[in-house]
């Protein structure tokens, strides 16, 4: 292709390919990937600024990791706890240890926010269709196995969103690569994270008793978890009230009416009048002053609007856009 426009490779200021992995050590590709990856110093430092809860369950972990022995943590949580920020910590000292850790979370999104962090299904080949008893499909000559032996520290934040029958096909695999059939994990430091006051597995048309039996809490795998717990929110330290009252909602303790539902403080509500202003008051009480605040980042990423369907989603971005200053630019492209 690039021949026919009267050019060469040579032409573009492209790094060279190293090949000195591949070509003398002979390492699969995923432990090449992990053993690259480079440390951010910024978090090198996170280990000092852990909170109390937080530089507990550090150090059990980091025990645990520095003994070799094998433990199975569970950092349980609300949203705003810090259950990334001690993953990151835990991330950059094993890494900078010079030690293999693996990173991985149910969605796509938590994973995206540790660093090389990947989804579970991704990095331990588990089957879409998970049942009872199942295997991850990996071998034991597989590259995968190769890092699973190798990794000093295993991560999989939300695992409170999966199904058991996923973690126990990694139990199991795992216990077949490493040789060990009696130890959970065969043997591996592993840390689950999550929140069961949030989503839990998705199981279609499921009832209550039906979903709770997909849970983690009902896995056999359970009771030899270490319950590591953060109550401390962090993102909500400028207003107690509102974490507690979350805390409250998330343990099923706070109050509810007549119908059994919780009522919302009208302080955070805002009245929908079930006509066009809806929308309009809704982006002026999230965004106030926008075209003021466009320049200004922290503005920008430290608030939102969240909506259950994409068709809203559309709706609230083309409002949004209207709002924007300026002119119009269409910008074509072709395949």
């Amino acid at each position: 292709m690039l021949q026919s426009m009267g050019k060469e490779i040579s032409s573009f200021p492209l790094p060279e390919i190293d090949e000195s992995h591949d070509s003398t050590r002979g390492d699969p590709r995923e432990i090449i990937e992990e053993s690259s990856i480079v440390v951010e110093r910024d978090d090198m430092n996170l280990p000092d600024q852990l909170n109390d809860e937080q530089r507990s369950a550090f150090n059990k972990i980091m025990n645990a990791v520095g003994s070799a022995q094998g433990s199975v943590f569970f950092v349980d949580g609300p949203g705003g706890t810090g259950k990334t920020f001690l993953y990151r910590a835990l991330l950059a000292t094993v890494r900078g240890n010079g030690d293999i850790e693996v990173a991985t979370a149910t969605s796509g999104v938590a994973a995206s926010i540790m660093p090389a962090g990947r989804t579970a299904h991704s990095r331990f080949k588990i089957p879409l269709n998970i049942e009872e008893g199942s295997y991850c499909s990996f071998t034991k000559q597989s590259g995968t196995a190769k890092l699973l032996q190798m990794a000093s520290l295993i991560i999989w934040d939300e695992a409170s969103m999966t199904k058991r029958q996923a973690v126990e096909a990694l139990d199991m695999s795992m216990r077949d690569i490493m040789g060990c059939p009696r130890s959970p994990f065969g043997g591996k430091t592993i840390v689950f994270g999550g929140d069961f006051r949030q989503v839990l597995p998705v199981i279609r048309k499921g009832t209550r008793s039906q979903i709770t039996e997909a849970t983690l809490r009902r896995s056999y795998l359970w009771d030899c978890m270490v319950q590591l717990k953060l109550v401390r929110n962090m993102r909500a330290q400028s207003d107690a009230w509102f974490a507690d009252y979350l805390l409250r909602v998330g343990n099923g303790t706070e109050e509810v009416n007549k119908e059994g539902n919780i009522g919302l403080p009208s302080d955070i509500c805002l009245e929908c009048k079930g006509n066009e202003t809806d929308l309009e008051r809704l982006i002026d009480t999230v965004f106030p002053n926008l075209n003021d605040n466009l320049t200004d980042p922290n503005y920008i990423i430290c608030r939102a609007i969240l909506s259950t369907r994409n068709e809203f989603v559309d709706r609230i971005n083309m409002k949004m856009i209207e709002r924007f200053r300026g002119d119009v630019m269409t910008y074509h492209s072709f395949d």
